[in-house]
């Protein structure tokens, strides 16, 4: 039987440009979050850092919403599952393992540990790549990992047992906050967030929009004017309720980092939960209104950004670390700081990008530590030269997300 062929959808491209720069945001200003605590700009810096903090958690929405509408339509076999953790074993798997020791070789470097015994060190090398803790941005692949072992038996579940598709988000929280409740409350894990159980909520959600593409289809879809009144309103509900949702998360944050009086850590918890999740559904109809409304010139850069957002992803730490070493070079007013501050994530945006599309370009086998790369960006897609309009043989919605 052939699969069910998908509508390629573009505008994913888009979505994945704005969580990276959310992502970017976060990175950049967390050291601001801890040095700027006495200036007049503090509000701005925690501003930055947390209202952003929809960056992951919607790559995580998106990752399980591309698998499964992929997926969902297609009839589930033993070749089917083969392919499937083939690619993530080449795409993500052995690209992880190896940006996780480059990390790994630079904090030995900086922590002067070169001279420790071997079998320590390939200890510690194990440790940080079955927790995600590298660097502080892997746990995000980490738990991808996780979440892609567990897909193919949560497929077949979801197909076989359409009730549970049915209740998948209800599902997806009460699996996420069970999890919550009995770390706080037993366990007492300390890397919580290295666990895929702490964002189920995300995956089911993108489940859900993805088995039941079709009346989501009709809103991202519709212009404003074309929207019957029942979509005008929900869409209005949400759009307003994640900016009260983000500004209520930012205020509780603010006054704790400014008193160092702090709620109950479940209140933190349920904020963020409440705005990422929210922040996923706006991130995706932005980008089908970007697609509708943004100029080219704008698309052509969010598109390119979105398809190499998971290499970004993976080397703009190495760039913020090396721009940080320049923070004694100036003398900071609280103007200049924040510019530095800001030069930063513009340096690692920039910066990165060039890097990863040069090795793409340019470098054999530079998916084997940045991912798959981009149709557009492959050797095979530039030197074509036969006059026709080729079709891209990895659909927007099929690329690797962060």
């Amino acid at each position: 039987m052939n699969p069910i062929k998908k509508e390629r959808l573009p505008q994913l491209d888009f979505f994945r440009a704005i969580a990276i720069i959310g992502v970017l945001h976060v990175h950049s200003t967390s050291n601001a979050t801890i040095e700027a605590v006495s200036t007049s700009l503090y509000y701005v810096f925690n501003f930055l850092n947390l209202f952003f903090k929809y960056g992951t958690p919607s790559f995580i929405f998106l990752s399980s919403f591309v698998l499964f509408y992929n997926y969902y339509d297609r009839p589930l076999t033993g070749k089917l599952i083969g392919s499937f953790y083939k690619k993530r074993m080449l795409y993500i798997l052995l690209p992880y393992i190896l940006i996780s020791a480059l990390y790994f070789l630079y904090k030995l470097y900086n922590n002067d540990r070169f001279d420790e015994p071997i079998g320590v060190l390939l200890g510690d090398y194990v440790h940080a790549i079955f927790h995600g803790s590298a660097w502080t941005h892997l746990y995000f692949v980490f738990i991808s990992v996780q979440f892609y072992i567990l897909f193919p038996l949560m497929l077949a579940l979801l197909k076989s047992q359409r009730w549970i598709a049915r209740w998948a988000l209800p599902i997806g929280l009460a699996i996420q906050w069970g999890w919550v409740l009995w770390n706080k409350y037993d366990l007492h894990y300390a890397s919580k967030g290295s666990i895929a159980l702490s964002y189920f909520a995300y995956y089911l959600m993108g489940a859900f929009v993805a088995i039941y593409f079709k009346p989501f289809r009709s809103w991202v879809m519709s212009k404003w004017s074309e929207m019957r009144r029942i979509q005008k309103i929900s869409t209005i509900v949400l759009w307003v309720s994640w900016l009260i949702t983000g500004l209520i998360y930012v205020q509780i944050w603010y006054d704790a980092r400014l008193t160092n009086e702090w709620l109950d850590s479940l209140w933190y918890e349920f904020m963020w939960n409440i705005y990422t999740m929210l922040s996923s559904l706006v991130l995706f109809h932005s980008a089908f209104i970007l697609q509708r409304r943004a100029p080219a010139w704008l698309l052509a850069i969010l598109r390119r950004l979105g398809e190499i957002s998971f290499a970004v992803y993976l080397v703009h730490p190495f760039l913020l670390a090396f721009y940080r070493e320049t923070q004694d070079q100036f003398s900071m007013s609280t103007i200049t700081y924040f510019c530095w501050i800001y030069g930063g994530l513009i340096f690692a945006l920039v910066v990165s990008s060039i890097i990863v599309q040069i090795m793409f370009r340019r470098v054999p086998f530079s998916w084997v530590l940045l991912g798959s790369v981009p149709s557009s960006l492959s050797k095979k897609k530039r030197g074509s030269n036969d006059g026709t309009k080729r079709t891209r043989k990895t659909d927007a919605v099929q690329r690797t997300s962060p």
